[in-house]
């Protein structure tokens, strides 16, 4: 599965975060408190949902599964004008991405990104966030279910 190369532009989110690890995972959790909210952010760009990640710089040479991050459940807005109480902002910033379409329930897409295309890729992975976008056909446990997932990307030197 060869990933499309995309450079995007910076972007203006709004939403909810949790810090969390992969051993005390709260994905759950932060959709579950953000899901019933979400309409009334009034000033959305589309009906996509990111899911967005901030790790530490080492996260991924020094992994552990026990480590924290920070995990968002966001929507891409206009601006920062109208956000609804108890919500956050969050800027994601310009840059290269590996983006790759994934159909499915499966986790395991993230094993082949990390340990098989990434080494063999002439990219590295880039200080910045990843996340996935759930668009139209994003349907959440089903395995007709369809997002991209964005890594930020380098080019090795």
């Amino acid at each position: 599965m060869e990933p499309e190369i995309k450079n995007i532009g910076s972007k203006k989110l709004a939403g909810k975060s949790l810090i969390m690890s992969l051993t005390e995972n709260r994905t759950a959790d932060l959709w579950k408190s953000f899901m019933p909210r979400q309409k009334e952010i009034t000033n959305n760009l589309s009906n996509d949902l990111f899911s967005l990640q901030i790790y530490d710089n080492d996260y991924f040479t020094d992994f552990r599964p026990d480590r924290k991050f920070e995990k968002w459940a966001l929507a891409e807005v206009e601006d920062f004008n109208s956000i609804p109480d108890g919500m956050k902002t969050f800027e994601l910033p310009a840059g290269m991405y590996a983006v790759f379409k994934h159909k499915g329930t499966e986790t395991g897409i993230f094993n082949y990104i990390f340990s098989e295309w990434l080494p063999n890729s002439g990219f590295q992975i880039d200080n910045r966030p990843h996340f996935e976008v759930l668009g139209e056909k994003y349907r959440n446990g089903s395995p007709d279910s369809e997002e991209e997932i964005w890594i930020p990307v380098k080019p090795k030197f």
